[in-house]
């Protein structure tokens, strides 16, 4: 953020804005206007003082052709304005002498007019641009060598006073906010060094920079002039645009302002650059001073020089700059490349994350993970900035800078140590996600040209009476941002946003493949289970048969080798009927309803009274919230973890089982715990996998099915289910179920 002018009342924008600066009705007295329309160029417009060149008194030459108004000496200037006046631009036709005065006859087409200007020519005034032209390709040629844009303006501002004659000439250049700063000024001891200061935007609003815009040049050679009327051959003609015009009328303020600042002539020349006012060339005078047509055209060709020259270095520089950003930017994707996450590459690089943008620190947040590089204001404030971001432009454009944050974030006032400057961009166009890079502080202290706090006087617009250095410290401000370090971020952020997309392409793609893969695998295990059960029966049934048959006859090896047919046959159908009903579990549709858990906690219980046959066993049950699922998966579910809870705790004397609740806004977790063997939560990957066991089976009896059937259940309700454990000291189970608006 540029420094401002504190405290300017809004309403003295408002005062000036509506000044008539283009129509101000009157011109300067030292020449003559005159409008001309038609074919005949009738007078139809001339100032009050044009008598000087006519040879019929005002009012009366109104409405007249020219050519029969205008005083001996300029006849065959008719022709000239007819055939010599171009389109678009200003003409100077000629010198000629009316009346026994010399005048510089200027003019430009305006709405199908002819406004013609006589500028009075001054006794002995001599000189042509032809003789200035050695001086200036000398000049010139010297400019396009000169290295930088702050040696190429000194040279200029102290060339045009040279030519010019000026007791001072400075070069004053625009910021964002419109603020001015003179940034080269050569003088005199006639008058005082406005160098380094800066003048706010009131001084010069914004329709007077709309017309230094469109008119390049504007000589006032005495500020206590007083204003000329223009007469109309019509009554009620609007006001006329004198836009283009030498010798228009300036505002009454502006006038006060020269008088204020103890300059009585100026000189201004306009700096632009592809139709943007980049600044002013202003020349000032202790005394009044004219500057002739010849010396102001000079002038101006040396301003349109130099602004070209400003524009080529800066594209120069800025060219240097897009170059380096960009040589860091490849070695930053190349180092990304190498890694497996693109997080960790820009991390574990901070020289290059940082260079990237000249930042003093860095924050790469990807959801929940927050990774700090060097100088920032912290994980909090990363967090707060990440989340406030959303509510700026960065969700249209991916990118965001600012060099006060404390202006554009509330509450980011504490974070200007380290975070006066944010430059931020999206990484993801689905999570938030951003990479964000800081600028500390830069406590500046800013030198105006007078203390640029004004007031209102009787309703009327003054300008402000001191000039005199006016100190202003600039907090909670960083160095701007360059166009070139924006752009190379935004140029990072594609290069992300695609590699986070071909990721995302390439999980689709296998995410595909897996669902095909696990309905083939889910297809295949319910076929051959289904088509295991009726051997595995027949395996059991004729075991039975041959051991009832032979009874009297087999040894009691052959029975024993009969008993393990049937053990081995009838534990191998039971752990073909759980498989069936795993597959089927991810094959069979969800019938939702409210479920109340209390009550299906209790059915169970009583199903498992006999595994409790003889044992003790304190059970603590906390009252359930229902919940929205397939009562039938539930109770699957509420079966499997509590015949584990008995069967693990079975050692314990007494076996403690607590079955309990927590809801939060989005989810209600059942849990049970126990007090039984636990397990080593290194393993705990294992424990909700198809026949995984972290116990042997001649310890604990089990298909290792049940836990798979829990998550998978979980699953299928949009939910989750995980473990927790130690060796020795209990475990607890956990099932999530997302809640519905009904719960």
């Amino acid at each position: 953020m540029e420094p401002h002018a504190p405290d300017l009342q809004i309403t003295e924008f408002a005062l000036c804005a509506q000044e008539p600066i283009r129509t101000p009705g009157s011109i300067q007295p030292h020449g003559v206007f005159l409008r001309l329309q038609g074919p005949e160029l009738q007078l139809s417009h001339a100032s009050a003082n044009a008598a000087a060149v006519l040879r019929d008194a005002l009012p009366a030459a109104l409405g007249r052709p020219l050519a029969e108004v205008l005083a001996a000496g300029g006849e065959a200037l008719p022709g000239d304005l007819l055939t010599r006046v171009p389109e678009q631009g200003i003409a100077h036709l000629r010198t000629l002498t009316l009346a026994g005065q010399a005048y510089n006859a200027i003019a430009h087409r305006h709405e199908g007019a002819i406004l013609l200007e006589l500028e009075e020519a001054r006794p002995g005034e001599q000189g042509s641009l032809d003789a200035l032209y050695p001086q200036l390709r000398a000049f010139i040629d010297e400019l396009q060598a000169l290295p930088d844009v702050a040696t190429l303006i000194a040279a200029a501002t102290g060339m045009i006073r040279r030519v010019t004659g000026f007791d001072r000439t400075l070069l004053y250049r625009f910021d964002a906010a419109w603020n001015g700063m003179v940034v080269a000024e050569d003088r005199n001891e006639a008058l005082p060094s406005y160098l380094n200061l800066r003048f706010p935007a009131s001084d010069i609003p914004a329709q007077a920079r709309e017309l230094y815009r469109l008119n390049r040049l504007r000589i006032i050679p005495d500020s206590a002039y007083r204003p000329v009327p223009i007469l109309a051959a019509e009554d009620g003609h609007p006001p006329l645009d004198l836009t283009h015009c030498v010798l228009r009328s300036v505002s009454p303020v502006h006038v006060e302002y020269m008088r204020n600042m103890g300059t009585p002539a100026s000189l201004s020349i306009s700096i632009v650059e592809d139709g943007q006012l980049w600044g002013l060339i202003s020349c000032h005078n202790a005394t009044p001073r004219r500057v002739p047509v010849h010396v102001r055209t000079a002038c101006d060709l040396l301003g349109q020089v130099l602004a070209m020259q400003i524009f080529a270095l800066a594209r120069a520089s800025e060219a240097r700059q897009r170059e380096a950003r960009q040589a860091i930017q490849t070695r930053l994707l190349a180092l990304m490349a190498g890694e497996d996450n693109f997080v960790q590459a820009m991390v574990h690089h901070p020289e290059e994350l940082l260079a990237l943008a000249q930042a003093d620190g860095a924050a790469v947040i990807v959801g929940e993970e927050v990774r700090l590089v060097a100088a920032t204001p912290g994980e909090a404030a990363a967090r707060a900035i990440a989340a406030w971001l959303p509510s700026t432009a960065i969700v249209q454009e991916g990118v965001f800078h600012t060099e006060c944050l404390a202006a554009a974030m509330p509450g980011a006032e504490g974070l200007a140590e380290r975070a006066s400057g944010l430059l931020a961009i999206s990484i993801s166009q689905v999570h938030a996600s951003y990479v964000l890079w800081f600028r500390a502080e830069l406590v500046r202290t800013v030198r105006w040209g007078g203390d640029p706090r004004k007031s209102l006087q009787d309703e009327r617009l003054h300008p402000r009476k001191s000039f005199a250095a006016w100190q202003q410290t600039v907090r909670q401000t960083a160095t701007p941002w360059s166009a070139a370090e924006i752009d190379a971020v935004v140029g990072l952020r594609r290069a992300i946003v695609t590699i986070v997309m071909r990721q995302a392409e390439e999980m689709a793609l296998l995410t595909s493949e897996l669902k095909r893969s696990n309905k083939e695998l889910e297809a295949f295990s319910y076929s051959i289970s289904h088509d295991l059960r009726a051997p595995f029966r027949h395996i059991v049934g004729y075991a039975e048969l041959l051991k009832d048959r032979n009874e009297g006859i087999l040894d009691a090896r052959s029975r024993r080798y009969i008993e393990t047919i049937i053990e081995s046959a009838t534990s191998a159908g039971k752990l073909v009927d759980e498989l069936l009903g795993f597959s089927q579990m991810g094959r069979s549709a969800l019938t939702l309803r409210k479920v109340d858990m209390n009550r299906v906690v209790e059915e169970v219980r009583r199903s498992l009274t006999l595994d409790l046959a003889g044992r003790e066993v304190e059970w603590q049950v906390e009252r359930l919230p229902p919940v929205w699922g397939d009562q039938r998966m539930l109770r699957q579910v509420v079966e499997n973890l509590l015949s584990n809870a008995i069967k693990y705790s079975r050692d314990r004397s007494p076996a403690r089982i607590h079955v309990g609740s927590e809801q939060t806004s989005q989810e209600t977790i059942y849990f049970v715990r126990d007090n039984g063997v636990g397990f080593d939560m290194k393993y705990v990957g294992k424990l909700f996998g198809v026949f995984q066991r972290l116990h042997r089976v001649e310890d604990y009896e089990g298909s290792g099915i049940g836990l798979a059937n829990v998550r998978r259940i979980a699953e299928r309700h949009g939910g989750r289910a995980w473990a927790e454990g130690a060796v020795g000291q209990g475990a607890t189970f956990s099932v999530a179920i997302p809640r519905r608006m009904e719960d």
